[in-house]
């Protein structure tokens, strides 16, 4: 194993915070002591069971028989469109990051004590947080638009640039105040993944899954339309991105009031779904890379010795950095005796060496930081403490930056994610210039209409509009402008329908509406 010394420096002080909802959380409540329990629900949205682990593996089968899980087997992880099966899917990666997550919860386990576990109310309790975290970290990349974070940013810029000049938004614009308008905008110009994978399992496909479940895959617990709240700094990070749209605020609002979470605050399990990710994806772009042929294996070895040498803390840097680079070393030379493929066995011993001492920092990261993890006001990730580990993942990450992400090859890439995500959303815009009476005709099948927006709305999700139709019928969120209301469900349903799209689906739609004209 990786000889690093562990380095703790978490603060073990339980925050008081009101919760979300007005009907706030007592005071009294959040300063009882720990019990897991109370986090570990089988409660639902709708209906509950009787018996927490019947309930967690209903959970399990809706998200595995799911649709937008088999999509992540075409979303890739690094290189848009690849055709070479060894190289990572988003599916492939969100499997190695379920293995990872159920190691960090069988780590906390093996390290508490029995009185530890009795203490903390979770005797009882390691199958259905092992449970939970894994279908959490299956979930965690569902919302991810084809093109990844390059999608998002397509999407986002797309918005940011056209939604002024709708017809709809303008007209708006002439009859409601500015203050009025801004968060909506805000929300729409601001998609991200995270948010769009509580969309997905709450209002697009309605798994009605339990409060546990769904929150364990919130990392982040801003509102889209919140971005003139004050955050305090102590939640910084917690709220540095998008969490969750308006159209699932009544959800979020619920969930945190079931499982007493405070307002900006997380559910502890979301902590270690984070850590898996952190430790899975940062290896995993560098084994890509080097399938890929844009690193060799001599030039990555290089690159791990300098970089672990400039981010490690410089109180142990010498000591870390040979026992580090002699670690490396020996990887190397094992693999070399690999007649086959020596690349795939270096992978495989550094994985063996890295991954395990990283799940255990994790989790002895989530016992000793416990108060503040079971309360959700922890500022940062597992892994961000600064010590030996944190420098290691992100020695991973930022050889990953600088070396594969900023590749010709990956950013051409790129480009071409960015310019199918932008004109496909260019061909659909005459649907969100139609005036809200025009599009319920379209929406209705009202006449005889052989228009072009027919055409295009034809090609939407039925499962999508459908969902569109329920929230515009089913306004639970304080907006009683009809009309603002309804095309902002307009512009959710086609940032659903274009983000809901894998790779070649999207490839293949832009070259049909494009590039054949």
């Amino acid at each position: 194993m990786l000889l690093l010394e562990y380095a703790f420096d978490g603060n073990l002080t339980g925050g008081v915070y009101t919760c979300w909802r007005s009907c706030f959380v007592p005071r009294e409540i959040l300063m009882t002591h720990i019990d897991f329990k109370k986090k570990i629900s089988f409660a639902r949205l709708r209906t509950s069971g009787s018996d927490i682990h019947h309930a967690f593996e209903s959970d399990r089968g809706m998200i595995i028989n799911s649709t937008p899980i088999r999509r992540l087997q075409q979303k890739t992880q690094v290189f848009p469109l690849e055709r070479n099966s060894a190289v990572r899917s988003r599916l492939t990666h969100s499997l190695e990051v379920q293995q990872v997550g159920r190691s960090i919860v069988q780590s906390i386990f093996e390290q508490l004590s029995n009185g530890q576990m009795n203490e903390y109310g979770l005797t009882g309790l390691e199958r259905a947080i092992e449970s939970l975290v894994e279908v959490a970290c299956l979930i965690h990349d569902m919302g991810t638009p084809p093109f990844g974070h390059c999608g998002e940013d397509a999407i986002n810029r797309w918005f940011k640039e056209n939604l002024p000049h709708l017809a709809p938004i303008k007209a708006l614009y002439e009859s409601h105040p500015d203050s009025m308008l801004e968060p909506i905008i805000h929300e729409l110009i601001h998609f991200d993944g995270n948010a769009q994978a509580i969309r997905l399992v709450q209002s697009l496909h309605r798994f009605n899954l339990t409060y546990s479940q769904a929150a364990s895959v919130l990392k982040y617990t801003r509102p889209g339309t919140g971005y003139k709240i004050q955050v305090p700094d102590d939640k910084n990070y917690l709220t540095k991105k998008v969490g969750f749209y308006i159209t699932e605020k009544y959800y979020i609002d619920s969930m945190m009031l079931e499982l007493e979470m405070a307002q900006y605050c997380r559910h502890p399990l979301s902590y270690i779904m984070e850590a898996a990710d952190d430790i899975s994806y940062s290896l995993a772009d560098l084994e890509d890379a080097v399938e890929k042929r844009i690193l060799s294996l001599e030039t990555l070895k290089a690159h791990l010795e300098v970089t672990f040498h400039q981010l490690e803390p410089e109180n142990r840097a010498i000591k870390a950095a040979e026992t580090f680079q002699s670690v490396l070393n020996d990887i190397y030379q094992a693999a070399q005796y690999d007649e086959i493929n020596p690349v795939h066995k270096f992978f495989i011993y550094l994985r063996v060496e890295m991954v395990q001492p990283l799940v255990k920092h994790a989790a002895h990261q989530f016992i000793h930081n416990i108060h503040q993890v079971y309360h959700g006001n922890l500022n940062r990730a597992l892994l961000e403490d600064h010590s030996q580990f944190h420098a290691l993942t992100e020695t991973f990450k930022n050889i990953a930056f600088n070396y594969v992400f900023n590749n010709p090859e990956v950013e051409t890439l790129e480009l071409q994610g960015y310019k199918i995500i932008g004109g496909l959303l260019s061909e659909y815009r005459p649907l969100l210039e139609l005036t809200q009476d025009e599009f319920q005709i379209l929406v209705n099948k009202n006449g005889h209409n052989n228009s072009i927006e027919r055409r295009f709305f034809n090609k939407l999700s039925r499962g999508h509009v459908a969902a569109y139709q329920l929230a515009l019928k089913n306004n639970d969120v304080g907006i009683t402008d009809t009309k603002l209301w309804e095309f902002y469900l307009r512009c959710r349903l086609l940032q659903d329908y274009v983000s809901g799209m894998t790779d070649q689906f999207a490839f293949d739609e832009y070259k049909i509406l494009i590039v054949s004209n």
